[in-house]
């Protein structure tokens, strides 16, 4: 199949297939995604149990799932980064800090959210 375009249902099995193999690379090589998929695990239930309405209910466990995928945006930009060389360099420095940055925004905004709905 090299060169050949995929399209349909094999299309969105591949694409399931590497999604697959990403969070299990994730989950194998990343502790910070370990630790937020428990936080994720243990959050959704009680999301699911705090929230009154559909839309706090979405808001509680939106915000968490958007913290695996900023972590797993950050996951790729330090393997891409480190894949390039190990050196010392100033962007690539500054490249990793604006991947931890996007994710502490996230885990802020993650508490800011369930914050404002448990003091409702």
């Amino acid at each position: 199949m090299a060169g050949q375009t995929l399209t349909g249902f094999a299309r969105f099995y591949a694409a399931f297939t590497n999604s697959i193999a990403g969070i299990r690379a994730a989950w194998l090589n990343e502790e910070a995604f370990r630790q937020e998929c428990l936080l994720v695990l243990a959050g959704i239930p009680l999301g699911l149990w705090i929230g009154q309405n559909g839309m706090e209910r979405a808001l509680l466990i939106g915000v968490l799932l958007n913290v695996l995928i900023v972590e797993l945006l950050n996951s790729a930009v330090e393997a891409t980064v480190d894949r390039i060389g190990f050196e010392r360099h100033e962007l690539s420095g500054r490249a990793k800090d604006f991947g931890s940055a996007a994710v502490f925004f996230s885990l802020v905004l993650a508490g800011v959210v369930w914050l404002l709905v448990l003091i409702r």
